[in-house]
């Protein structure tokens, strides 16, 4: 089978995307071929897939997957947005994170506490592919004023779904993956690889 590198070294993004890549091709981690890490320097989440997509192609001469994602709230001005993981000034503190959102919208009343996830995934053949393969995905929801519920991570825990009329974290994996950003994303991108 195929190999891919995914830009990640999330052991559960790989499990992730090697479930749903079965068969079409097996997906490698970054530790796995030694890749370093670049800065994510773009101002949007298909600029840093990009930008990770194409370092791990290089690096390590395979196809490359990368995937960029986090939180846009309409009240913030659309923060944390790519810089979800790091709102803090801590990178990964998913705790300092919330909390910097929860004191942030203080003062944001019902009604205006709109949000959505939001996941770039970019495809490259090879480094310097001119066609990647781009596909964007939402998540609707809003704002909550504490946390509640224990799956999931990130911001899960303050990100309420109408529909399901509970959190992120609230919600069992296989149903969150059929309907969150990341999940229609990877299927979208399923999509298009069974097609090549």
């Amino acid at each position: 089978m195929k190999k891919i590198i995914l830009a990640s070294n999330n052991q559960g993004k790989i499990k992730e995307f090697n479930t749903m890549l079965r068969g079409i091709y097996q997906v490698i981690s970054m530790k796995d071929k030694q890749i370093k890490e670049v800065p994510e320097v773009g101002l949007t989440f298909v600029e840093n897939a990009l930008i990770k997509a194409r370092n791990s192609s290089e690096q390590s001469g395979l196809p490359a997957l990368a995937d960029d994602s986090g939180i846009v709230i309409d009240a913030l001005g659309g923060n944390p947005g790519i810089y979800s993981a790091r709102y803090a000034n801590c990178h990964g503190d998913d705790e300092a994170n919330i909390q910097k959102v929860l004191i942030d919208m203080k003062d944001v009343v019902d009604g205006e506490r709109t949000g959505r996830f939001w996941c770039a995934i970019v495809f490259v053949e090879y480094a310097s592919d001119p066609t990647p393969i781009i596909i964007q995905q939402s998540w609707e929801g809003e704002i909550l004023r504490e946390k509640i519920g224990n799956n999931g991570f990130g911001y899960d825990p303050i990100f309420y779904v109408p529909i399901y009329n509970c959190t992120s974290a609230e919600l069992s994996f296989v149903t969150k993956n059929k309907i969150s950003h990341r999940g229609k994303a990877l299927s979208a991108l399923l999509k298009v690889l069974k097609k090549n």
